[in-house]
């Protein structure tokens, strides 16, 4: 059984070079010492347009705005760079994801490690497939039902509450490949009170070295529930997130996948493409914020020179898991 680590937003920050996340956004590092100072790029940025008020110490991964006010550090930079607030959860969840997968391994290049920096002679296994299966997972768990999720529809995923091992207190949701082998497991928070940086509301697999190898989860590579969908679909629907793929089965329209993060990657693009048919449509219903309107942009220019995309634009803070089936049908109506 390979050893499981799971993102820990404190150590992600840790990795993380403030730097390399300030050109990820499109930014000119302007370094002096330790420092980059320059205009403030944040959305929410009220100042004078260019004023020189923006400093981040690329040491310590910490910015402060002295035009807007706005402080933190590197991670919750990266989300008011998204429009978000990095008080919601999967908001700050959904970037630390993002980031993860852009700097996979410790960006700081002073830092490296014994314990962190795999052998020069070690394999990359790249979403390699697991040995094990969580077993004993609680299709039924309250914080299921409470959400209106049948038990039928969560085993059909595998998905449940997890009382044992890493992922003990949370639900477990299993990730295939698109050959629908086993990769791993992502484990959601039930309890909100709980969450924080160090307890992320979502836990995915992270890189790890066991055995000679280095094994690593890229989600950019498969879309969730996409090994399902076998044969191409007049109607594919894209969403962002897991729950949103179950409701939507649960409710009649199992032809659903995810791509797990607010961004699509090409390799993803190009799965959506080849799951609709020539004369079909990819619906895009992601949730009704600016993550979600991020999502549904950059779907657009990828899928449509090649299949007809309609995005079925939700209402400000509405989410997919909010309609009933009814107000899906015709949400997605033809």
């Amino acid at each position: 059984m390979c050893a499981r680590v799971w993102i820990n937003f404190k150590e992600l920050r840790a990795k993380l070079r403030f730097e390399d996340v300030l050109r990820h956004y499109g930014l000119t590092v302007n370094r002096k010492g330790q420092q980059h100072q320059g205009p403030c790029p944040l959305p929410m940025h009220q100042g004078k347009p260019g004023a020189p008020c923006f400093s981040a110490n690329l040491d310590k991964g910490i910015y402060q705005c002295f035009g807007c006010g706005s402080s933190g550090n590197v991670l919750e930079f990266a989300c008011r760079m998204v429009g978000s607030d990095p008080k919601d959860g999967d908001a700050l969840r959904a970037v630390a994801v993002e980031l993860h997968q852009k700097f996979p391994s410790d960006s700081r290049a002073n830092e490296k490690r014994d314990d962190v920096q795999p052998a020069m002679d070690a394999k990359v296994k790249v979403n390699a497939p697991l040995d094990f299966h969580l077993k004993d997972l609680d299709a039924g768990h309250p914080y299921l039902a409470a959400r209106k999720f049948k038990r039928d529809t969560m085993s059909h995923f595998g998905v449940g509450f997890c009382s044992r091992g890493l992922l003990k207190g949370r639900v477990a949701v299993p990730l295939q490949g698109d050959d629908g082998k086993l990769v791993g497991y992502a484990g959601r928070a039930v309890d909100e009170k709980l969450v924080s940086d160090e307890n992320p509301k979502y836990q995915f697999p992270s890189r790890r070295e066991m055995g000679g190898n280095v094994y690593e989860l890229k989600t950019p590579l498969f879309l969730y529930n996409g090994h399902r969908l076998t044969k191409q679909c007049d109607g594919l629907v894209v969403v962002s997130g897991f729950s949103a793929v179950w409701w939507l089965t649960q409710c009649g329209f199992p032809d659903v996948v995810s791509t797990m993060m607010t961004d699509c990657s090409d390799e993803q693009a190009e799965l959506i493409v080849r799951k609709v048919s020539q004369s079909g449509r990819a619906w895009l219903l992601p949730n009704g914020d600016r993550l979600g309107e991020k999502l549904a942009r950059v779907l657009l220019e990828k899928l449509s020179p090649y299949r007809f995309v309609r995005w079925a634009k939700l209402e400000s803070g509405m989410k997919p898991t909010h309609l009933t089936a009814d107000e899906l049908k015709e949400v997605l109506a033809v």
